[in-house]
């Protein structure tokens, strides 16, 4: 009899382990879920929802230039999801896409033999990986970032690190974006803990929380905000928002990481951005990535 109360017991105890592990995420999936469904409702039909959404839009605007009844997967591609004339011109110029030299050139990086012999491919034998990043680190306990594991993988080589925003960087990003997108994977993130979670929840508060002399939120741009126009271009959704980085930025004329897009926003909003390697760059990059779960890596991609 007692040995089959301790049995019991213990299966009792892997049950509840197992369905505690599986409510790590519960918080994030349910915040995740509720923007799809936000954004749908709201490109459901924007001239009709004007007074709900679109205050500032005019009448003409809203029945010539928005797209209606979108979908999650829709988002993907931002803002010209639903912006009719964006589109057209975005379909233009990935007829010859700026980028391609950028994905060669990072294939190239990722052969390339270090001083000691090994190379990128010797940290990434598996260079489809860009939907899982950023991931937590159960040993370490910390958020490791696309960004950061490439300069870890040059730090532990001896090599030198490089730079967070453009140049090598965002061309080896580039050649795992495009071998993630070739082999149809999807984002992937997990919440596996609760020190992940605690991290997740940081990144969410970022976003949410309003800062610098502006007093301005990512959320009040790109779930809010998404679709209004500012000047004569309209804010992209938070769902999808990171499916594409790299992106050739035709300001830029170059490929730029995530983080550099990401401290420009926050420079825009009147704040100091993270650096682009701290804790708080890379909960701000969970929190994006977790939202675009489930959606196609599309990257790298071009963006005005």
């Amino acid at each position: 009899m007692l040995s089959k109360l301790v049995k019991s017991a213990a299966v009792i105890a892997l049950t509840v382990c197992s369905l505690n592990a599986n409510d790590f995420n519960a918080g994030a999936e349910k915040d995740r879920l509720a923007v799809i469904k936000y954004l749908e409702t709201k490109f459901a039909d924007p001239e009709k929802n004007r007074n709900t959404f679109f205050p500032y839009s005019t009448d003409e605007e809203l029945k010539n230039d928005y797209d209606k009844n979108l979908k999650h997967n829709d988002f993907a591609i931002g803002s010209y999801s639903y912006s009719k004339d964006a589109r057209s011109q975005y379909e233009a110029i990935k007829e010859m896409p700026p980028y391609e030299d950028g994905i060669e050139k990072g294939e190239e990086l990722y052969n390339k033999k270090f001083a000691n012999g090994n190379s990128l491919a010797t940290c990434f034998p598996d260079p489809t990986v860009g939907g899982t990043y950023p991931y937590f680190d159960e040993k370490k306990k910390e958020l490791v970032s696309l960004t950061s594991a490439i300069n870890d993988c040059l730090r532990a080589n001896g090599e030198k690190e490089w730079n967070t925003k453009k140049g090598d960087m965002a061309s080896f990003q580039a050649f795992i974006a495009y071998s993630t997108q070739e082999a149809g994977k999807k984002f992937d993130i997990k919440i596996e803990s609760e020190e992940a979670k605690k991290a997740y929840e940081n990144g969410k508060q970022y976003y949410y929380t309003q800062r610098g002399y502006l007093k301005l939120s990512c959320a009040e741009c790109h779930v809010q905000g998404a679709g209004q126009r500012v000047r004569n271009e309209k804010l992209s959704p938070l769902t999808g928002q990171v499916t594409h980085f790299p992106v050739y930025r035709l300001k830029w004329d170059e490929l730029g990481t995530l983080e550099r897009r990401m401290s420009g926003c926050v420079v825009d909003q009147g704040q100091v951005p993270p650096k682009d390697e701290s804790t708080q760059m890379k909960e701000l990059l969970y929190f994006l990535a977790y939202m675009s779960n489930g959606m196609a890596i599309d990257g790298p991609d071009v963006r005005k």
